[in-house]
């Protein structure tokens, strides 16, 4: 098969847009849908909230708890990438499952998703648990997609020499695991892991001042204190509360992601030393620290021994070069699998008849919907892709400016978006469209910061030897872009255009319809729609909306996103 027909293939195996997968993935989403609904109407219809202390001594406890729920969901996140992406980088069999699967799943509009897990799971578990596992699956599918979608472009982009040389030398997969994929795809997974906090800053501060009517979901945190300040008209509690927020984000650049950055600066792809090496004063002073020496000789050094002659088992066979194949599905997999199609079976009945239930008039409203929203979308990803792309090659290549922009852009992408809609709507709401531009703004705000950081990744990873060549031959302005760097970013920059319209079409949920001030500001658009139905407890609207949404999304990343992969992945590896 010839590169152009690996490229424009139909994405799935049996050459349709979308296959058996696909078809049974949505169901599933669909009757998830459809319980959630269910369970949620045996919910309280009232629930008492936290009382928020807005002393600036109870600041550290909140923070702590914002903190706790932050890193249970980045674990979660990290743990979750690293097997998934790894299962369908590795087994074709999987990938044809978990890649619909990934795709479905990140664009499923949280948000939207947000009140009927709450609502379900106050229905089954006490209301302190249920708020807290919420706040946590909310903030863990903010963080967890853009990971997953790295270090799965990671691993089928790592050259064809490195894969040689570990088949040749018989690793094991712990040993391929630690010495060649997870090396390789450290900088990507750092930055990734740097936009992953800063998004869920956002959806950690909607977790924590979620209210329902009479139902008070709040939870004691930074957002709740900022949310209440707000309320209040405390401009002190405010300003001391954003500043907390501030120096957290500062002190987890100063002692988490730089230190992390510096550190994998070994594994970038290169035959010579980069004259500028991103830097940390941290790391360098743990490297000159006795007490930490002391604990990587008596406790981290034993303990990586320990892990290895567990893991460390060597195959029997020399692996090859492409994903492997899994065996004959066994005789548990097929009871699984006639359990779950008799559950999909049954659910998707229930939600069919749930649709039938709306009438002709609302189909109409959410085709409209969908395409206002579509325009949107397009719009605020073209504004981000055009100026992403030379800041993050500035950041990613330049030590220099990294020291100084870094921060800055961590600090402005930590800011939730929605704190700033309000000043957004007070000054465009006077000019005509002024409600369009207010929305393409706040899903701009909300998903650019995606795209930013995989194109940061993507230029830290450029080979310094690629850079000096480039040098030698007087390569500058256009063709040096057109020759080195764009081809370089590409896999990246297609990672980040993912997750980013993805995201775009999550916020559409709160940029399209908004409250402040006791007056209501919507425009025409999908997530106008999923919002109102949210507040008006329409389940046939929000489930016909979300599924819309959905679909939509899924072909859009089957007609461009994944075919785009194909080139990334067929043109642009290290190795060609």
């Amino acid at each position: 098969m010839t590169l152009r027909e690996r490229i424009f293939r139909a994405p799935s195996r049996d050459g349709v847009l979308f296959s058996s997968s696909d078809v049974i993935v949505l169901l599933i989403i669909a009757v998830v849908i459809y319980l959630g609904a269910q369970l949620a109407v045996g919910s309280p219809e009232v629930i008492q909230g936290p009382d928020i202390n807005l002393d600036p001594a109870a600041l550290p406890y909140y923070a702590l708890l914002s903190i706790g729920r932050m890193l249970a969901a980045y674990i979660l996140s990290l743990t979750f990438s690293i097997f998934y992406g790894y299962a369908a980088a590795r087994s074709k069999r999987a990938e044809r499952w978990l890649m619909p699967l990934l795709d479905i799943l990140q664009s499923v509009p949280i948000l939207s998703f947000l009140p009927v897990v709450l609502l379900s799971l106050t229905a089954i578990l006490p209301q302190g648990v249920a708020v807290e596992i919420a706040a946590v699956v909310l903030i863990f599918t903010s963080q967890v997609w853009n990971l997953t979608f790295s270090f799965y472009q990671s691993l089928r982009t790592i050259p064809i020499e490195y894969r040689e040389a570990a088949a040749v030398f018989r690793f094991s997969r712990w040993l391929r695991f630690k010495q060649v994929e997870l090396p390789f795809a450290s900088m990507g997974l750092i930055w990734n892991s740097v936009m992953s906090w800063a998004g869920g800053w956002f959806f950690l501060m909607a977790a924590e001042i979620f209210t329902l009517g009479e139902r008070d979901f709040r939870l004691p945190g930074l957002g709740a204190y900022l949310q209440t300040a707000a309320s209040q008209g405390d401009t002190s509690a405010l300003l001391i509360g954003i500043g907390a927020l501030i120096g957290i984000i500062v002190l987890l650049d100063q002692l988490v992601w730089q230190p992390l950055l510096a550190w994998a600066e070994r594994f970038k792809v290169s035959q010579v030393s980069d004259d500028n090496p991103t830097t940390s004063w941290f790391l360098n002073s743990l490297r000159r620290s006795g007490l930490a020496n002391w604990g990587s000789r008596r406790i981290f050094g034993p303990l990586n021994r320990r892990l290895n002659r567990w893991l460390n088992r060597p195959p029997a066979e020399v692996a090859g070069l492409e994903p492997v194949e899994n065996g004959k599905r066994s005789l548990l997999g097929w009871l699984v699998l006639i359990l779950v199609a008799l559950g999909i079976g049954y659910g998707l009945v229930q939600a069919v008849g749930l649709l039938m239930t709306l009438p002709l008039a609302a189909w109409g409203d959410i085709l409209v919907g969908a395409l206002a929203t579509l325009l949107r979308v397009t719009v605020a990803v073209c504004i981000a892709l055009a100026w992403t792309i030379p800041v993050g090659v500035l950041i990613g290549t330049n030590p220099r400016a990294a020291a100084v922009l870094q921060p800055v852009v961590q600090i402005a992408a930590s800011i939730p978006a929605t704190a700033l809609f309000p000043v957004l709507l007070l000054g465009l709401l006077t000019i005509p469209a002024g409600a369009n531009i207010a929305a393409v703004l706040l899903m701009l705000l909300g998903t650019q910061w995606y795209l930013l950081f995989n194109v940061i990744a993507g230029a830290s990873a450029i080979p310094q030897d690629l850079l000096y060549t480039s040098d030698l031959l007087h390569l500058k302005g256009w063709k040096r872009w057109r020759t080195l760097i764009l081809p370089a970013l590409f896999p990246y920059i297609i990672t980040g255009l993912i997750t980013s319209s993805g995201g775009a079409w999550n916020a559409s949920i709160v940029a399209e319809f908004t409250e402040f001030g006791g007056e209501i500001s919507h425009v025409t658009g999908l997530g106008a729609l999923i919002t109102s139905a949210t507040a008006g407890g329409d389940y046939a609207l929000l489930l016909a909306s979300t599924l819309t949404m959905i679909v939509l999304v899924v072909t859009i990343n089957r007609l461009v996103w994944r075919r785009l992969y194909r080139v990334a992945e067929y043109r642009y590896r290290m190795d060609q």
